[in-house]
């Protein structure tokens, strides 16, 4: 579609013609020049006055007699002066050079004065009668308020006959845009249409890029799509404003789309588009989309801002990608950047999602010296990767502080009391877990089903069978319904209770949920009989309908219920059935050097149970004689338990010692027990020939 003439140019562009000559003070910014531009340094005059009549001929480049670009490149349209000559000062006061500092001064008069018609009225009455209507854009031009600069709209539209008065309104809407007056400028759009103005390509960038910087994306959409119905056509720099503009609206495709056609097309598109870009993908969860987008924008000679670091360190965040989150923010600081509130908040998130304690408590730590308030989620963010890693004095510390902020506005919520009862929940500490549970109370928060989890834990840690089952009451008095988790941890109770308590608590877990609490009944319950095979059929029931989350767990509590009575046959059942289910993976391996059991994913009783499998595995190779390997080894894993100082290969350590087996923990292989082919066969043989004496 063609456009007027002076839809090719941007405001500023257009002024320029008028203001260009000698001034050392241009405002162009437009990039895209049609002819040469020099400033001089040596006082000289032009010879050679443009007006707006003229505007049609500067602004198309195809057009051959170009009178303007001829003399500003003609040496004739200039007159050297010698500065020392008398003439000089009267001449240069003559130039234009004179005339725009005056009106940048009454500019700054106008931004400074109250917004009543007579007084800006009165500060435009020093330029005189004789004005013209580049004063009239220059004034604009250079204006910030958006009050006065309307006042000064109006004054100039009574005193001018205006021949590009397009030209005037998109500089007052250039003011309007810097003041992020999106409402004032949708009037004068307004005005324009009824004074028979027809708006350019100008006039609706202007007007997108306001609602742009006003936050308001579905208003800068609304914009866009009224271009073409007045016969303008959007350059690439509009677009890409569009990219950013549709992905803050949410209309993900259309951004995709645009930016799709950006790199083929090459379109310049700014950081701030770059940054929403990286929200978009991050949103969607596709991480290394974002990284993409950063690596094209380095490519393209973009330099990031901090909008775009941040969205990128959010995005590792919730990739739980700490160390690339680590890496982004090296680069953020060598490049000069100083870290925002933003930057720390995005930082603290991701590395507490993924539990890098020392980094968080770090970036904390900073925060507080630089007096930066926290948030609550930040402040609860910190205290759920202590409750994830065990650091309870930390926890108490960063709870304490939280409370004792200074604005006074960052009080703790009901998340932040249940981390904290978490905490000392799983360390044991009853009366702080009780302590802190009233403090919640008192504060107007009930307690959730995550603290009558973490409740439940505790008591049962303490041997407190009576209040397990109390807490389990408040359930139906809160209006609460027993979830997975919570009756895995009910499950995870009975592990560490005393045989005679039992009946106490598998009330509450018939009442959680049903199957299970059937399931633990076939084992406590001697006098109940089932057919043979049918114990199995219901553990693989029940595991196969809970979600996967709990899967594993609550396996691991029924084989180590199993174990505490005694019970291996039946524990054996629960191992083979999870291996069918796919819950545990890859416990045993063999290659040609080694036969190797894996634990470091099973609980203490499920360990050992695939341990008695294994032992009678390698039983059965012996006697079929099928050739042991060089080596033969069990893998613990060598972490301890966060909340204890006890982990799989300390316990397992002392019960490989009671089976007199010749398994050794390896000096350069932690976690690992070894043995050789020729112990093993040995240990293997006199175990077989005790079982033969004792038979």
């Amino acid at each position: 579609m063609a456009s007027t003439p002076s839809s090719t140019l941007s405001p500023l562009y257009e002024s320029s013609i008028f203001c260009n000559f000698t001034s050392s003070q241009s405002f162009l910014s437009h990039q895209k020049f049609t002819f040469p531009l020099k400033l001089h340094s040596k006082f000289c005059i032009r010879a050679t006055q443009v007006s707006l009549q003229e505007q049609s001929q500067v602004s198309d480049p195809s057009n051959s007699q170009q009178p303007y670009r001829k003399a500003v490149s003609s040496s004739k349209s200039k007159l050297w002066v010698n500065p020392k000559s008398p003439r000089a000062s009267e001449l240069k006061r003559k130039s234009y050079d004179f005339r725009y500092a005056s009106l940048v001064k009454v500019a700054e008069s106008l931004d400074a004065c109250n917004p009543v018609e007579e007084d800006v009225f009165n500060v435009l009455a020093s330029l005189g009668d004789k004005i013209v209507e580049q004063d009239a854009v220059v004034t604009l031009n250079n204006m910030s308020n958006a009050e006065t600069a309307l006042l000064a709209l109006k004054y100039f539209q009574q005193r001018l006959k205006l021949s590009k008065e397009v030209i005037i309104y998109n500089v007052t809407l250039k003011v309007l845009r810097k003041s992020k007056d999106l409402d004032k400028a949708e009037k004068v759009f307004e005005e324009m249409l009824e004074r028979g103005v027809k708006p350019d390509n100008v006039t609706f960038s202007t007007i997108i890029s306001c609602a742009r910087q006003c936050n308001l994306p579905e208003k800068a959409i609304e914009w866009f799509e009224k271009l073409p119905s007045f016969g303008c056509e959007p350059d690439d720099v509009t677009y890409s404003v569009m990219i950013d503009a549709y992905g803050k609206a949410g209309n993900v495709d259309m951004a995709l789309n645009l930016y799709d056609r950006a790199r083929a097309e090459k379109w310049r598109i700014d950081a701030v588009t770059f940054a929403t870009l990286i929200r978009i993908y991050g949103a969607a969860g596709n991480f290394d989309g974002c990284l993409n987008v950063y690596e094209e924008m380095k490519a393209l000679g973009v330099k990031p801002n901090m909008t775009v670091y941040n969205s990128l360190l959010d995005a590792m965040g919730r990739a739980k990608r700490p160390w690339q989150a680590k890496n982004i923010y090296g680069e953020m600081l060598s490049n000069g950047f100083q870290p925002s509130w933003g930057t720390y908040a995005s930082l603290i998130r991701a590395y507490g999602r993924a539990r890098y304690s020392e980094d968080a408590l770090k970036i904390y730590k900073e925060m507080k010296e630089k007096g930066l308030e926290l948030s609550v989620v930040l402040y609860n963010t910190l205290l759920a990767m202590c409750a994830d890693v065990g650091l309870t004095d930390e926890a108490v510390n960063i709870f304490e502080e939280m409370k004792g902020s200074e604005s006074g506005t960052c009080q703790p919520d009901s998340w932040t009391y249940s981390s904290l009862i978490t905490i000392y929940s799983c360390s044991g500490k009853v009366s702080e877990a009780e302590s802190t549970l009233n403090e919640m109370m008192e504060a107007g928060f009930d307690p959730n089903i995550f603290v009558l989890t973490s409740l439940i834990q505790c008591y049962g840690k303490a041997g407190r069978t009576d209040d397990v089952v109390r807490t389990f009451g408040r359930l139906s008095d809160l209006g609460l319904s027993a979830d997975e988790r919570f009756t895995g941890c009910l499950l995870n109770v009975l592990t560490q209770t005393a045989k005679e308590d039992l009946h106490k608590l598998m009330v509450c877990l018939e009442k959680a949920n049903p199957k299970l609490g059937y399931m633990v009944k076939l084992l406590v319950d001697e006098e109940v009989v089932e057919e043979e095979g049918a114990f199995k059929t219901h553990a693989a029931e029940l595991l196969d309908c809970v979600t996967m989350d709990v899967r594993k767990a609550y396996c691991n509590c029924l084989i180590d219920i199993c174990v505490n009575l005694n019970q291996l046959e039946r524990a054996c059942e629960l191992l083979d059935v999870g291996l069918t289910l796919n819950i545990y993976t890859d416990i045993m391996s063999r290659t040609a050097t080694q036969w190797s059991l894996h634990l470091k994913s099973l609980s203490l009783g499920a360990a050992l149970t695939a341990l008695h499998i294994w032992m009678n595995d390698l039983n059965r190779a012996l006697e079929s004689g099928e050739e042991f390997p060089s080596l033969l080894g069990i893998n613990t894993g060598h972490g301890k338990h966060k909340y204890s100082e006890k982990g799989l290969a300390g316990v397992f350590e002392s019960h490989l010692k009671e089976l007199n087996a010749p398994f050794h923990e390896a000096p350069d292989k932690a976690g690992w027990f070894l043995t050789t082919k020729v112990a093993a066969t040995s240990w293997l043989e006199s175990r077989r020939a005790q079982e033969v004496v004792a038979t």
